[in-house]
């Protein structure tokens, strides 16, 4: 009995020991910087510094509901975050938005300000109609330099 309970502790601690390796060598748990930023001159930015917040607008006179989608920097070291693509699936809206602000380009690709850089606290924002809200999440992001 206790050679097998030393055993299992022995397993227990290596398995431990693996687990902790594992996620030091992928830089979790220590204070190394973020993998997901990006050093561009010296800016720094991350598909985390855009928000999308998106909630039910009034319906139009037809009874189609609209969307109200705001995309926001919110990059907390000041940087601008420019060619923003949203995973957007089949986006589609039966009122016109201005493609500038944004625009479907294909299947799941959408782009967010004709790809210019939006500063840093600075957002966007469209209204979209159609029966139902489409899902939408930052898909990438470019780091221009300052």
């Amino acid at each position: 009995m206790n050679g097998r309970f030393l055993l299992l502790q022995s397993s227990f601690s290596l398995a431990v020991l693996f687990l902790f390796l594992v996620a030091v060598s992928s830089g979790q748990g220590t204070a190394m910087a973020e993998p997901q930023r990006i050093l561009a001159g010296v800016g720094k930015c991350s598909k985390a510094d855009i928000k999308i917040n998106q909630g039910p607008s009034a319906p139009l006179p037809s009874g189609i509901p609209t969307h109200t989608v705001e995309i926001i920097n919110v990059c907390s070291s000041g940087c601008s975050v420019s060619d923003i693509h949203v995973a957007c699936g089949m986006f589609s809206s039966t009122e016109l938005i201005n493609p500038k602000v944004f625009r479907r380009l294909s299947v799941n690709d959408c782009l967010v300000n004709d790809g210019q850089p939006l500063k840093h606290g600075a957002s966007i924002q469209f209204v979209y109609s159609n029966t139902f809200s489409y899902p939408l999440s930052v898909a990438s992001v470019a780091c221009p330099p300052k």
